[in-house]
């Protein structure tokens, strides 16, 4: 069976993240989302864990999408080699799916060779950035978490949207 992995905060989810998903879906067996718990290169996050698995879990309804709680159950960062070894214990063929303006930093990514070994990028197109040797995901949604974590609420889904501009109106 061959599954994609698409990690990532999803501090909110957004139909940016939504577009994603449903394009993998057409790649793979399966797509499995794995919010983290606190992205290893970054510092904090807005909305607690939980709460973020809650909204995949509320606006994801495929049943080619599994939603995974496994790096939030850690409980601390996780690095992805970290959570492919875990999921190459159940899958042979794991894609991963990264945003365009992730590749500049890859070399900073926890033993990036062996993982490169490990999966096939997948990288989504973002800002024009230029993208060789990759298979991609081109999407042509102008949004980010960080736009919306600042008062841009366009892009959330339905299921949530209440919720989620509650939720971030009430941070500032």
């Amino acid at each position: 069976m061959e599954v994609i992995l698409f990690g990532g905060s999803f501090d909110p989810i957004h139909k940016g993240h939504i577009e994603i998903i449903n394009q993998a879906t057409n790649l793979a067996d399966k797509v499995i989302v794995v919010p983290n718990y606190l992205n290893p290169l970054k510092n904090g996050f807005s909305a607690p864990a939980n709460l973020r698995l809650k909204w995949l879990k509320e606006t994801i309804n495929n049943p080619k999408v599994e939603i995974s709680d496994y790096e939030i159950k850690q409980n601390k960062p996780c690095y992805t080699i970290d959570t492919i070894k875990h999921f190459k214990q159940f899958y042979d063929k794991i894609s991963f799916i990264i945003g365009a303006d992730n590749l500049a930093s890859l070399d900073k990514w926890k033993n990036i060779e062996e993982l490169k070994k490990l999966v096939t990028f997948i990288v989504v197109t973002r800002d024009n950035i230029p993208i060789k040797g990759y298979k991609t995901i081109n999407i042509d949604i102008p949004i980010s978490s960080t736009e919306i974590r600042n008062g841009n609420f366009n892009y959330i889904p339905e299921q949530i949207k209440q919720e989620v501009i509650n939720f971030y109106k009430g941070r500032k």
